[in-house]
């Protein structure tokens, strides 16, 4: 696991009618503050990727569909430095990962239903302290083809 993140399982509570599923709260460990919060959509194989936060801290939930979150950890005084860490999110794996600045991250949808990935972020959107590079950059040693294992 890569230092500085956090997994938490989120409450879902389901009835006849359909189902609550929690996010987050004020007072959960892993707040800091609120930025905004924004959905995106991936479509199946659809890969949205690289992108690093100078400031913001990330906080994912995906309540619809599913998408496999693949982070790299390029900091220098990190004890996890150069490790890559894959997180299989969705409603059957309901959980909030919490991804400090600095922590190189994106997703891949998987299955077969566009996914919903929802941000609770530290601060507004700021394209001047993000950085992006493409899916396929060599820089960070990651292949987002299908493994059968």
């Amino acid at each position: 696991m890569i230092n500085g993140v956090q997994i938490n399982p989120l409450k879902q509570i389901p009835d006849e009618r359909g189902k609550v599923m929690h996010m987050m709260k004020a007072e959960d460990a892993v707040f800091s503050s609120f930025g905004e919060i924004y959905f995106s959509r991936v479509y199946p194989g659809a890969v949205k990727a690289w992108h690093l936060h100078d400031r913001m801290t990330i906080n994912y939930a995906v309540p619809h569909g599913k998408i496999k979150l693949v982070l790299f950890d390029d900091r220098a005084d990190s004890s996890t430095k150069g490790e890559i860490q894959e997180i299989f999110l969705g409603e059957d794996n309901y959980q909030l990962v919490t991804i400090p600045p600095f922590v190189w991250n994106g997703f891949k949808g998987i299955g077969t239903e566009t996914a919903l990935v929802a941000n609770c972020a530290s601060i507004p959107h700021d394209p001047n302290e993000i950085t992006r590079l493409d899916p396929d950059d060599c820089f960070i040693p990651y292949n987002w083809e299908l493994k059968n294992r």
